[in-house]
């Protein structure tokens, strides 16, 4: 597939271009600033698998072109992006994994949002997108690990099945990640929250967590 990464230039969007990248789609890796874009699509280059597809550093706008397309561009600011991209975003899955966070002394906090979470406020930006949360408890340095699995569960919200179903089939290609109904995009918001819970365990602890549910059967 052609994929298509807004905001893609910081750790998470790198990584998962290179996972994707891995698995043979053409990845378009977008950023405000086309040749920001370009230095880290080459900076990849050295750390691809043999046989990956090609990573283009692209403007947003045309990261937008894809065939499905991730956000994961910083909480601050993401609305009017997605405003910006609107019409190519159209008709589209659009997967997003930004969280709506805060740093309050040495804890990270969940912003409290008007809408319920980052995805709902996405959705209500594009009514004619089907969007899925997703993604939000990977850790971007296990993502960049192109040769190793994941050991992970993804939670997949939305309220539109057909979405959830073309993310399930993308994401479940990846050894390691196990795909999860989380439900409507109504869960996203108890989701992208319990990211802040998780990032706090890894400064405690020094180390990376991942979510792990039990008590389901695998198919």
């Amino acid at each position: 597939m052609l994929l298509g990464i807004v905001g893609g230039t910081g750790a998470m969007g790198s990584s998962l271009a290179l996972r994707l990248s891995s698995h043979g789609h053409r990845i378009l890796l977008g950023s405000r600033n086309a040749d920001k874009a370009k230095e880290v699509a080459a900076s990849l280059a050295d750390l691809k698998k043999s046989g990956a597809g090609a990573i283009d550093g692209v403007t947003n706008l045309e990261a937008a072109e894809g065939e499905m397309v991730f956000i994961t561009a910083p909480f601050e600011g993401v609305q009017e992006l997605v405003k910006e991209l609107s019409v190519n975003l159209s008709g589209k899955v659009v997967v997003s994994l930004v969280n709506a966070l805060v740093k309050v002394g040495s804890e990270m906090q969940p912003l409290t949002l008007a809408r319920g979470s980052v995805a709902q406020s996405i959705q209500a930006i594009l009514p004619a997108s089907l969007v899925v949360s997703g993604l939000h408890h990977v850790a971007a340095k296990d993502l960049a690990k192109v040769d190793s699995p994941m050991d992970v569960d993804v939670l997949l919200c939305s309220d539109y099945p057909d979405g959830k179903d073309a993310v399930t089939g993308l994401l479940g290609a990846i050894p390691g990640i196990r795909i999860l109904d989380g439900g409507s995009l109504s869960s996203s918001g108890a989701i992208e929250a319990m990211t802040a819970v998780l990032i706090n365990l890894n400064i405690k602890y020094k180390t990376r967590t991942a979510l792990r549910i039990t008590g389901i059967k695998e198919r």
